[in-house]
Parts: C-alpha cells; sequence; structure tokens
C-alpha cells in the first residue's frame, strides 16, 4: 500500500477543494467500538436505516437492504436509533 503523497507544491492555487467530500473514499470502519446487527426477520426495507446513514455504510440491492459495509461504518448507532422495527441493534465490537 505505498501510497504517494501530495506535497505542498500539488495544493489547488487558495487551497480550493475542487471535488465534492464523500465518506465513499475514506474507509472510517478502524474508529468503531460498537456496531449495528440486523435482525432480517424484523426489517420491512423502509430504508430508513440507508436515509439517515452519515458514511454510505448501509448497502442496498434493489430496493431492498443488504447489509452493513463495515469497512465505513463507524458505529453512530444512528441506523439502529431510526429503525421502526427495531431490527438494527448495537452490539459491542469483538476484539
Amino acid at each position: 500500500m505505498n501510497e504517494k503523497k501530495s506535497g505542498w507544491k500539488e495544493l489547488t492555487i487558495g487551497a480550493q477543494i475542487i471535488e465534492p467530500g464523500s465518506s465513499e473514499k475514506f474507509e472510517t470502519g478502524d474508529w468503531r467500538v460498537i456496531k449495528p446487527e440486523v435482525d432480517m426477520s424484523k426489517c420491512i426495507h423502509c430504508l430508513f436505516c440507508w436515509v439517515y446513514c452519515p458514511d454510505s455504510a448501509i448497502i442496498v440491492k434493489d430496493g431492498k437492504f443488504e447489509g452493513v459495509k463495515y469497512s465505513h461504518c463507524k458505529g453512530c448507532g444512528i441506523c439502529a436509533e431510526e429503525c421502526p422495527t427495531k431490527a438494527i441493534t448495537m452490539v459491542r465490537e469483538e476484539v
């Protein structure tokens, strides 16, 4: 994973941010101490979890909840809080 780092000479003039921010490029899953677990028997595929997730960690396929992209999930618990059927619970991450 030899990623070339940019130096100050590669900065845009005026340090402008020319590309919109996206959590899709940053894997923040290592920050997590608790993670969401989904009881699919309770899930009604309302996708509230997807709407409210600040990190694009909810996987949706064909309009239905498919899972959680744990490499992006910080464990904030917003998905569990917003789930109307309480299909998502936050559990302590195994170390």
